[in-house]
């Protein structure tokens, strides 16, 4: 935002400084050649004068000899004619019969003075032309021209011009600082506000927004300090009772297991069906308090990377699927089902640790092998997708229809057919494994298999410096 602010500003000094610095460019050209004009006019009228009283006294002498003296001295070129175009004084090497100066000595002699138009600029050179006729303005007694050298005059106008183009630099340059100290003083306060924002957003406890800059920003970081107040309290009030809650739970649960495991050798035949279905439900809650402990961990670790730097964690995803294949290979055998790997042809680095991605890892193929079924074929994959690295778990099982894939990572969500199958599961899995790839700028990708099953893409960004990674 203080780029935007600044380039407006800027630009805006930019057009109001060249409002001022051009016209004023442009008037002193004009005025110097004005003065060159002037100048040159005034030697003509002496020039033409001179020759006004030759012609009545038919001494040319005196012309003559100031032309040459003109000349030497300025070194600026004159030629001089009476009415009949005969040259009276010819100096600097220019003659009559040029055919420039021979057109404005015809001018001259039909009484029209001819000076030269349009402002002189740093960059002209050569020279310009003047006439004048002499005499009076009915009687013309004869012709002056000049050839002005124009680089003394172009000279000035350069130092004129570098004069007011330093003078409109050091303006632009007073008027950048104080548009920088003007979108600093506004917008640090947005700054630090929008970083408290970002904080408060990923559910961390944001740091006091020190009230700054105009009147209405003072306002609303205090505003909004008192809000965050409010909503980090009822935030950490909320993760500490599911928290609380799941620890809490965990004492009486494991007395509770104790107790009915110590009844199992004094309970007869006829109540080992109540007995089996009371442990069954026990593994079930203590799985769920696990699970909801995992979660709220994995939640809180999301919202922290979203505002630290979590850029130096990195981990070899083939090793990391080849360790998992080999804890799961046992468990998916003796659940008759197939696992299979399909490592990358070489070391991929994704943008995680690796014990987050052995978690995601166990979470997907867990999944897979309870819900896939018997005689199932699962696969485990790792490849690469430009600067993205993919961990792929496939089966070929029921799969999920495409609602229901929409809701896979719904909180306590589970497939109608699962729960009449009675499969177990507390359907916080997925939810897990998407906070925790979420936290590290991931995601997870749910899909249809073909012929039939389901794929379970973990996305996640390569770590820097891993061939491919931005």
């Amino acid at each position: 935002m203080r780029t935007r602010v600044q380039a407006a500003l800027l630009l805006f000094v930019v057009i109001a400084v060249a409002a001022f610095a051009v016209p004023l460019l442009l008037f002193t050209a004009s005025d110097r050649t004005q003065q060159l004009v002037l100048a040159r006019s005034a030697d003509l009228d002496r020039f033409a004068s001179l020759m006004d009283q030759a012609a009545s006294t038919g001494d040319t002498s005196a012309v003559a000899a100031e032309a040459r003296r003109y000349t030497q001295l300025y070194g600026e070129p004159l030629v001089v004619t009476d009415t009949r175009r005969n040259p009276v004084v010819q100096t600097g090497g220019m003659r009559a019969a040029d055919p420039d100066v021979a057109r404005l000595l015809d001018a001259a002699l039909r009484n029209q003075t001819a000076h030269p138009t349009g402002a002189l600029r740093p960059w002209s050179r050569g020279s310009r032309m003047f006439a004048e006729p002499a005499g009076t303005g009915t009687r013309v007694s004869g012709a002056v021209v000049l050839r002005a050298s124009v680089g003394t005059a172009a000279e000035d106008i350069t130092r004129r011009w570098a004069a007011v183009v330093a003078g409109a630099a050091l303006v632009a340059v007073a008027c950048t600082v104080l548009a920088r100290a003007a979108t600093g003083w506004v917008v640090s306060p947005l700054r630090r506000l929008d970083r408290a924002v970002g904080q408060l957003a990923a559910g961390l406890p944001p740091e006091q927004t020190r009230a700054g800059g105009p009147p209405e920003l003072r306002q609303l970081a205090i505003g909004f300090n008192r809000m965050a107040r409010t909503v980090t309290a009822a935030l950490e009030q909320q993760r500490r009772l599911v928290a609380d809650t799941s620890h809490q739970m965990r004492n009486p649960m494991a007395a509770l297991r104790l107790r009915v495991d110590a009844l199992d050798t004094h309970l007869p035949a006829s109540a080992s069906r109540t007995y089996t279905g009371v442990t069954t439900e026990l593994d079930r809650l203590e799985t769920l308090l696990d699970d909801m402990l995992a979660l709220a961990a994995a939640e809180h670790r999301a919202g922290e990377l979203t505002v630290t730097d979590g850029s130096d964690a990195h981990c070899d995803l083939t090793a990391v699927a080849a360790a998992q294949h080999r804890l799961w290979e046992p468990v998916a055998h003796r659940a008759g089902a197939r696992l299979t790997l399909r490592a990358a042809p070489a070391q991929v680095m994704a943008a995680c640790t690796d014990r987050e991605l052995a978690q995601i890892t166990d979470i997907l193929v867990d999944n897979a092998i309870k819900y896939a079924g018997p005689g199932a074929e699962i696969s485990l994959s790792c490849t690469t997708e430009g600067p993205l690295a993919v961990l792929m778990v496939t089966d070929d099982g029921p799969g999920l229809g495409t609602e229901e894939l929409a809701l896979a990572t719904t909180r306590f969500w589970r497939s109608g057919r699962q729960r009449q199958d009675g499969t177990a599961g507390t359907g916080l899995g997925l939810a897990i494994a998407e906070q925790l790839l979420a936290g590290r700028g991931g995601r997870l990708e749910l899909e249809p298999a073909r012929p039939r099953g389901l794929r379970a893409r973990a996305v996640v960004p390569r770590a820097p410096g891993d061939g491919g990674a931005p």
